[in-house]
């Protein structure tokens, strides 16, 4: 009998230690982790500067409070805002909470313009977190069925498409907000147009709207930028992040720049643990280690060489409709349901994920090197193919 409840369908394996991007279970058996915590281990396991950087700060001070300043929790903030042009963060501990942050950001924008119903547009097959304001937000009704009553204050339209976001704009007048992520990431890794950020911009200008990007996935170097709209030159009003902030230790950052970093005021909001020193130790450290150790540019070579690897092995396989990738977010999209494979992998000591029930999602440590790359394609490759002629036979 467990005493957790039901929520995580668990595969059957228990992991008690790392190294670099391989874990071990309580068997002793090696796997290599192409999944990295869903984009959250971007530094591997166990990484020994990160590890110092932790241990030094539980030694002196894990939490206190923000009724008091916390040195760090301004560093990190500064941090942050230096790499990304934006000028205020609010801390918390999660990618739903932070973005349940940047909700609150646009309905007190449009009351402040005295907007009655302030609306944010959201897109299909996006996801933003769990809490009720998220799970409406999230453009998947598997995570909402059961949840109802929605929250009111929320339009969706298909994503990559300007169109519908004009069209919204020409018959809504209290749109207040667009809420996008620059990839979708559990939607299955969907790349947009390159110009679909700089259109969300213009339009959001021309109607005095706040553009806010969900960076939880996208961020803190997985595309190989420090945040993916970084491969444009345009910013965002506000910005998400969490996941990889921390390397593993929980920390969530909603930040904001121009009249949305001057909207929260004392009592607004809050969290109890949000940027505690523990937490901004883990994240300065994720940082720092990041760049003295350019791991940006190395998503983007060994990300390319994932990709490339599978472009040769999968190359003519009837059942593989597209191989793409933006850094160490890649994706493998099969022509039907590929749920499967993650036992499969998984008997192979490999760690991998299924997303839109027929995405293949590796999300490996930014650390990953050019033979650890191979080893995952030679790895995964033969089972895709013996999962596609098998199933087509």
């Amino acid at each position: 009998m467990s005493y957790l409840m039901n929520t995580y369908a668990r595969q059957p394996v228990t992991f008690v230690r790392g190294a670099g991007v391989w874990l071990w279970d309580d068997a002793g058996n090696r796997y290599l982790d192409a999944l990295a915590g869903v984009a959250v281990n971007g530094l591997g396991h166990a990484h020994p500067a990160l590890t110092a950087a932790i241990c030094e700060q539980v030694q002196n001070l894990i939490h206190t409070s923000n009724i008091y300043q916390i040195q760090h929790q301004e560093s990190l903030a500064q941090r942050l805002c230096q790499l990304s042009g934006m000028d205020k963060v609010f801390f918390c501990n999660s990618g739903c909470e932070a973005n349940e942050a940047a909700i609150k950001l646009a309905r007190l924008y449009g009351h402040a313009k005295d907007i009655a119903t302030p609306t944010i547009i959201v897109m299909e097959k996006s996801f933003h977190g769990r809490t009720m304001a998220t799970l409406t937000a999230t453009g998947n009704r598997k995570v909402q069925a059961g949840f109802e009553p929605l929250l009111a204050g929320f339009v969706r339209v298909p994503y990559n498409d300007i169109d519908a976001v004009r069209q919204v704009a020409e018959h809504n007048h209290e749109v207040v907000a667009v809420l996008v992520e620059p990839i979708e990431g559990e939607g299955g890794i969907r790349i947009p147009d390159a110009d679909y950020l700089h259109q969300l911009r213009a339009v959001c200008d021309a109607h005095g709207w706040l553009l806010i990007l969900d960076e939880v996935q996208t961020g803190i170097g997985r595309t190989g930028t420090w945040f993916a709209y970084q491969h444009t030159d345009m910013l965002p009003d506000v910005m998400t992040l969490a996941k990889g902030l921390g390397s593993g230790v929980p920390i969530g950052a909603c930040v904001a720049r121009g009249a949305a970093a001057e909207l929260f005021k004392p009592g607004n909001h809050g969290s109890t643990f949000g940027g505690n020193p523990l937490a901004c130790a883990a994240g300065l450290a994720t940082l720092r280690i990041l760049e003295d150790d350019d791991l940006l540019n190395n998503a983007v070579r060994v990300g390319a060489a994932i990709v490339g690897g599978f472009e040769r092995e999968l190359s003519g396989v009837a059942g593989v409709r597209a191989i793409r990738g933006a850094g160490m977010m890649i994706a493998i999209e099969l022509d039907r349901s590929c749920v499967e494979l993650v036992r499969r992998a998984l008997a192979a000591h490999l760690l991998i994920n299924v997303t839109a029930d027929n995405v293949i999602r590796l999300l490996p440590p930014l650390i990953m090197s050019e033979a650890e790359a191979a080893q995952l394609v030679a790895g995964l490759a033969p089972i895709i193919r013996d999962f596609l002629l098998k199933a087509g036979s």
